[in-house]
């Protein structure tokens, strides 16, 4: 009885391992908490990006040669921005 009692205390840990693996896929990579409150300069933009529809709040990620900022996507120049690069 004692040692079935352990196989299956054992196998119910190895199960819950398992299944606890699948759960960081569903977290986004980045999101964003606080938006910046001034416009960058398109030409110092390298990138811009969606965050995750997974995040609590929308966001844009901009990144510029030194750092990554937060915006926030209603913002008119940030709008204007992307839907020029969508054309590109």
């Amino acid at each position: 009885m004692r040692a079935s009692s352990l196989c299956l205390v054992f196998g119910l840990v190895l199960l819950m391992a398992w299944t606890s693996e699948a759960q960081p896929a569903a977290v986004p990579k980045c999101c964003c908490f606080n938006f910046i409150d001034f416009q960058i300069p398109t030409y110092k933009i390298v990138s811009a990006e969606k965050t995750s529809s997974h995040c609590p709040s929308p966001g844009i990620v901009v990144t510029t040669p030194r750092t990554e900022f937060c915006v926030d996507p209603a913002e008119a120049w940030i709008k204007s921005f992307m839907e020029k690069q969508l054309k590109q």
